[in-house]
């Protein structure tokens, strides 16, 4: 297989798959998918090919991403989708619990998303600050 890429497109294209594979693997200690990290391998590989040395290095006899590649900006993204998604799971767990956990139909989607909301704009305004924990 083939696939033709301008250089922009192939720099995207090595963010997708460090996102990808460290989605997958960056929790599961000693389990990883090996087979995602031989793609990411792969592809990085091809960096050497192409101008982007600074973007690779070897560890163990494999290509890697390098520190400088790891640590120019791929990993803020990474925080900011794991935050969103973090928040926006809180969020609908506390609607949930608070409208004591029953189906969401058609009948109570508005109540539902509309205590997210509320949830959403508590945890822009204080992220988790006003939180706390009680024994009922």
């Amino acid at each position: 297989m083939n696939i033709e890429l301008t250089t922009k497109e192939f720099r995207r294209l090595l963010d997708l798959v460090y996102i990808g594979n460290w989605i997958l693997n960056s929790t599961r200690g000693d389990d990883r998918f090996d087979d995602y990290d031989h793609v990411e391998s792969k592809l990085f590989s091809l960096c050497r090919k192409n101008g982007m040395n600074a973007l690779v290095e070897r560890w163990e006899g494999a290509d890697i991403p390098s520190q400088a590649f790891s640590d120019g900006g791929i990993h803020e993204a990474i925080m900011d989708y794991e935050d969103t998604v973090f928040f926006e799971i809180l969020a609908e767990e506390l609607a949930r619990r608070d409208m004591g956990y029953v189906e969401v139909s058609s009948s109570n989607y508005d109540e539902l998303v509309s205590r997210m909301d509320d949830y959403i704009a508590e945890f822009e305004a204080h992220g988790t600050d006003n939180l706390a924990l009680t024994d009922e």
